[in-house]
């Protein structure tokens, strides 16, 4: 019965399932098929002897992690670091559709909506240098401060100042893709209900607090419990564009310590092993996220 219900669908929606083929082919290929690989995280891997010829050390790997004096600057720094992009850039795109939503003229929306949206397609390499342009020694912040009589300061060298220069760039460059999904779900909510408020004498504020928040709460959800599950994922492209030596004080995180590890220093199975316990935390964070929600807002992943 099972069998024959599935054939129906599969023949009924053909050309939908035949749409997703690819995207699936992409994560088995790129998602699933390179989980094998993680198993040298239990070895000593030897490019020359493969993954099934280099020998077995257990845990040896994340014991070393462990005890390495790296570890608590890594896991503090990432941790920072989505806790505050998290903090301020979360609600960043909730904000920004809520005003866009109010917005009366069409044009004037749509021109807000573009500008926002369009740092989300610049490359990471035209951002960094963008970031560049403007904070480092002779770019235009330093120029604007040399123009008042102040000392010029190389903001990227200063570790001190990379975290908000991080978290201002994130938030300038995801908050036109998040706002595109708010105002969705956002058109979504029952119109009747806006009548009803204003028919008792809602003001903006409380139709935004008694009827659009509500409305959206699920894809709030949603989003945040995706956002909790990436805690640990740092966006290590930008950061390994920005930082130099001297701030990997405050800008050295996870992704760029395996990746010096791994690629620099040829220790596969040492990196392999910081980088499935960066997995397993950002799983562990995905499972308790979805949980609470469901017991909490009734919403979840599953």
């Amino acid at each position: 019965m099972l069998k024959t219900r599935l054939g129906k669908d599969l023949l009924r929606n053909k050309w939908l399932y035949l749409m997703i083929l690819p995207v699936l082919v992409y994560y088995v290929m790129f998602h699933y098929v390179p989980l094998y690989g993680t198993i040298i995280a239990f070895k000593q891997f030897v490019p020359a002897k493969g993954i099934w010829g280099s020998d077995w050390v257990g845990f040896k790997h994340f014991e070393q992690f462990f005890s390495s004096i790296y570890f608590f600057r890594v896991i503090k720094n990432t941790l920072l670091m989505s806790f505050f992009n998290l903090l301020f850039g979360f609600p960043a795109p909730i904000i920004l559709a809520l005003l866009l939503n109010e917005l009366k003229s069409p044009r004037f929306r749509r021109i807000t909506q573009t500008i926002t949206y369009m740092p989300h397609f610049i490359t990471l390499v035209v951002v960094a240098g963008i970031i560049r342009y403007f904070t480092l020694s002779d770019g235009l912040i330093n120029d604007v401060i040399a123009f008042f009589g102040g000392a010029r300061i190389s903001f990227l060298q200063q570790p001190e100042s990379f975290r908000p220069i991080y978290i201002i760039s994130e938030i300038w460059q995801q908050i036109g893709w998040g706002t595109i999904i708010y105002l969705a779900a956002i058109s979504g909510v029952d119109q009747q209900q806006y009548e009803a408020a204003k028919i008792d004498g809602a003001t903006k504020l409380q139709q935004i607090r008694h009827v659009t928040l509500p409305g959206i709460l699920p894809t709030i959800m949603i989003m945040l419990i995706l956002a909790l599950g990436n805690i640990m994922n740092v966006g290590f492209e930008k950061i390994i564009l920005l930082y130099s030596a001297s701030i990997y004080e405050t800008a050295d995180v996870i992704s760029t310590y395996v990746y010096r590890k791994g690629i620099l220093e040829f220790n596969y199975s040492y990196s392999a092993a910081v980088g499935l316990f960066n997995s397993v935390i950002n799983f562990s964070i995905l499972l308790l996220a979805n949980y609470f929600s469901k017991r909490v807002s009734k919403n979840s992943l599953w």
